[in-house]
């Protein structure tokens, strides 16, 4: 698939492509090497300084924006960390003002943000310009219906557990940077959905509000873990699981940086007679279950670029409680904490690292309540298997070489701005990563939980715009099993 990819995109390419040269804003300077758009070393701004000699301090006169065609002014001001009237001090005035300028960049709104500056009798003149993005997004959804490629491949019925349909994005919807999302999704996996995000609302968008429902049923379950991998009952004459939510939350916050989200959600699932045959506690206490679930969620999120991180940190923290409604199944208390550093070696090298905790408290839990590695988690090696437990530890590290960097590629044919310059950047990247999940009571044919996992490898990944990324790797594991792996996000 990659290489279709790749085959598919350089037929576009002019017979003498060049990267292209990276733009210098009037009042920041850059190096002359290509760097990612979100990843410039900025210089002392000598234009400003020429224009305005000798002032320590700088009154900002106007903040102007150019290109925001649809994105509405007021979501651009609430990013900035400056308005008209302040005073900024010339000595550091090319650094806030980049970093403004990534702030601007990770709402994900453009495809690029330049800035530059003017100075007359000690005042300035700021001026951001934008090239949007296409923001309507009608994607037909084919998708396979397993937790990985892996997984998929190794099904013998793997070409009937497909889904197919209709996924709609309405992004920076009314040009104040809200979200709307459709699915409409048919095949093994039938899902209805429809969800609403808005980050904030006002003039300083801090306080903002989220809602969803979902339907889905499909015409399969992984029911139980028998020797780490999932056992999985299929009725192609019915559903073995039906579920639904409905969701509502808060968000709040003050950056695209800095973000708080509390979310209420009641959820309702049923699952078949047959599951029960199987693993009679699938849900502890019957084919059906009611609970309400509370999270909060805290980010911290000050990397370079959201979508593949060269520089910076994050950092998130999420609880959540489920109490259900049965008066007979106790609550449970989730605890999941993240961090990941991202640092610049110097030349065409990058580090990075991140580690995840999770702790889960309850008396007792339900097969589905218990996932621990190899869902939304995993030691890339180990896509074939998954792993429950009430504790889980995970960190994972890789070195990345800029291998290639066309900077923006036009391609011949298109006339939307929108579409016709790719970002195009290759990094090959060596891993390594550890992890463990802790568990009490472990069925004798599971031998992952209670021993450290960890995995070594290399792989490619190609970074592109949208925030696409594609990552294909070579992992081996501990237990000397090796794989090649297709990914399309950046794993730390």
């Amino acid at each position: 698939m990659l290489l279709t990819l790749l085959t598919l995109l350089l037929s576009w390419l002019p017979s003498s492509a060049a990267p292209a040269p990276v733009p210098v804003s009037a009042g920041t300077a850059t190096l002359a090497s290509p760097l990612p758009d979100t990843l410039r070393r900025v210089g002392p701004d000598s234009l400003v300084q020429a224009q305005c000699p000798g002032l320590a301090q700088l009154r900002v006169g106007q903040v102007l924006f150019v290109g925001n065609h649809v994105t509405r002014e007021v979501v651009l001001r609430a990013e900035l960390d400056f308005a008209e009237g302040d005073t900024l001090a010339a000595a550091t005035l090319a650094r806030r003002l980049e970093l403004n300028r990534r702030r601007l960049f990770n709402l994900q709104l453009f495809h690029q943000v330049l800035v530059t500056t003017s100075c007359r009798a000690g005042e300035l003149t700021v001026l951001y310009s934008f090239q949007e993005r296409w923001y309507t997004f009608p994607v037909p959804i084919f998708s396979l219906a397993d937790r990985n490629f892996r997984s998929w491949l190794d099904r013998p019925d793997r070409w009937k557990r497909v889904d197919y349909g209709l996924h709609l994005v309405r992004r920076n919807f009314r040009g104040r940077n809200e979200q709307l999302l459709a699915n409409l999704q048919l095949g093994f996996n039938r899902k209805y959905e429809l969800f609403y995000e808005a980050p904030g609302y006002g003039r300083r968008r801090r306080l903002g509000f989220g809602a969803g429902y979902s339907y889905y049923r499909s015409h399969a379950l992984d029911y139980a873990t028998t020797g780490d991998q999932l056992r999985n009952l299929r009725q192609d004459d019915a559903f073995p699981i039906e579920r639904q939510y409905a969701t509502v939350g808060l968000r709040w916050r003050r950056t695209v940086q800095l973000l708080a989200a509390l979310d209420a959600s009641y959820h309702r699932e049923q699952v078949s007679d047959s599951v029960l045959y199987y693993n009679p506690r699938y849900f502890l206490n019957g084919p059906r279950r009611e609970y309400l679930e509370f999270a909060l969620t805290t980010t911290l999120n000050r990397r370079n670029t959201f979508a593949y991180p060269l520089s910076g940190q994050y950092a998130q923290l999420q609880v959540g409680y489920r109490s259900f409604l049965d008066g007979r199944t106790p609550g449970s208390l989730t605890v999941r904490g993240r961090y990941a550093r991202y640092v610049p070696l110097g030349g065409p090298f990058y580090y990075a690292v991140g580690a995840t905790g999770q702790l889960r408290v309850a008396r007792s839990l339900a097969y589905p309540d218990n996932r621990a590695l190899g869902y939304e988690l995993l030691v890339r090696g180990y896509d074939a298997y998954v792993v429950e437990g009430r504790r889980l530890g995970l960190l994972q590290q890789g070195l990345s070489l800029r291998l290639l960097d066309l900077g923006r590629v036009r391609l011949n044919g298109l006339q939307s701005s929108r579409f016709n310059n790719i970002p195009l950047a290759f990094y090959l990247n060596t891993f390594a990563d550890v992890g463990y999940v802790g568990q009490r009571h472990v069925p004798a044919t599971n031998r992952l939980p209670n021993r450290l996992l960890a995995s070594a490898g290399i792989g490619l990944h190609l970074v592109t715009y949208y925030d696409w990324v594609f990552t294909l790797e070579y992992a081996r594991t501990r237990e000397q099993q090796g794989g090649l792996f297709f990914r399309t996000q950046f794993p730390i």
